[in-house]
């Protein structure tokens, strides 16, 4: 049975273990990605496939780049800290309040 995601397209999150945040650009309801990249997780971290996973434009303090993320390893991200990968300023338009909305959804 798929779950129903928890964060939605346009949120800040950040990873329960690792030091990087991101805005999330898509969401798979299970997980989608290759094999490879799925054993290459730490045994003892590995989240389960059934549930829904995250592709984030991702930072961290050195770099910017794209994640993808289960939902058990996400939070919400409240610090109101501006991201700053270069992709997000196409992606979305941020409001005065701080929130990513998808310019795919604005009306032009």
């Amino acid at each position: 049975m798929e779950k129903i995601a928890k964060y939605s397209i346009g949120q800040v999150v950040r990873h329960r273990v690792y030091p990087f945040r991101g805005v999330i650009f898509d969401v798979d309801p299970v997980f989608n990605n290759t094999e490879q990249w799925y054993e290459s997780i730490p045994a003892e971290i590995r989240p389960r496939k059934d549930q829904p996973f995250y592709r984030l434009y991702a930072e961290n303090e050195q770099t910017v780049y794209e994640a993808y993320v289960s939902e058990q390893n996400l939070l919400l991200d409240d610090s109101q800290v501006a991201l700053r990968h270069p992709a997000i300023k196409d992606a979305f338009i941020q409001t005065k309040t701080g929130e990513y909305i998808p310019t795919n959804l604005q009306s032009h």
